[in-house]
């Protein structure tokens, strides 16, 4: 067992070294604009400028095509529905099954925005380590609730898997053994409820620590964000571009 792994958080390219609070920024709206395009054009455009900021973060390219290939293997499942049952102009039939033009462009369209949006958020989110990613959240203005529950999920959600694994190994000394009948899935269930049990009793011994050490729902942190030149940049650049994408939302002819 390991602890939670940043494996992109770590390196020395201008990406990582930029105001997380501008990339948080830049990567909420590449996002939003990605993912509500509804042609092609915009969609390239998207994914070679997700793409560049990839390069500019020089991350390993194999630790990258491994998290594309995951959310990939969602999106496979895409290719063997959704072609089949989208309506529009058949351009080949099987039996029942009729494989539409319009099923493939849109199922093709799904795919490049969603490798787009996944990799402009590993180049921009992804080397900002959690801690720091929940402290620019804070600094935006972010509901502190939700910056907390991100920071305390972070520290804790490692805390609870070795918890699980306790009591997985409390039940293989007793002679439990895995099957498919009522026994198992009652014994499944009781693990549930013990850890959610468990969770909650840490959850409320934490909390009583951090009020006995003065806690009134404000984290203070010794980090500080500074706005430097490079950060401008980032803006001077992303902007005109989010705004080609834009462009090219309206003025181009949808293709499907």
């Amino acid at each position: 067992m390991s602890a939670i792994q940043e494996p992109f958080s770590d390196g020395a390219s201008t990406v990582h070294h930029l105001d997380p609070r501008g990339k948080i920024v830049v990567a909420g709206l590449f996002a939003v604009l990605i993912a509500v395009s509804q042609n092609y054009a915009a969609a390239l455009a998207g994914l070679a400028l997700a793409l560049i900021w990839l390069g500019a973060a020089r991350l390993p390219l194999k630790k990258v095509a491994a998290r594309l290939l995951v959310v990939n293997g969602f999106i496979f499942f895409l290719w063997v529905v959704l072609p089949f049952t989208y309506p529009g102009d058949v351009i080949w039939r099987l039996g029942p099954l009729a494989l539409t033009r319009q099923g493939l462009l849109f199922t093709g369209l799904i795919t490049l925005k969603s490798n787009a949006i996944i990799i402009a958020l590993i180049a921009l989110i992804a080397t900002v380590d959690v801690v720091t990613l929940g402290q620019a959240l804070h600094k935006l203005r972010f509901p502190g609730k939700l910056c907390h529950l991100l920071l305390f999920t972070y520290r804790y959600l490692y805390v609870f898997e070795q918890e699980f694994h306790r009591l997985v190994q409390a039940m293989k000394i007793r002679g439990f053994q895995p099957r498919t009948d009522l026994h198992t899935y009652r014994s499944y269930a009781y693990l549930a409820a013990m850890l959610l049990v468990r969770s909650y009793d840490r959850a409320d011994r934490v909390f009583q620590a951090m009020l006995c050490r003065g806690f009134h729902g404000v984290f203070y942190s010794l980090r500080t964000f500074s706005w430097q030149r490079r950060d401008w940049l980032l803006v001077a650049t992303s902007l005109p571009a989010l705004a080609l994408i834009l462009y090219l939302e309206w003025h181009h002819p949808v293709l499907l």
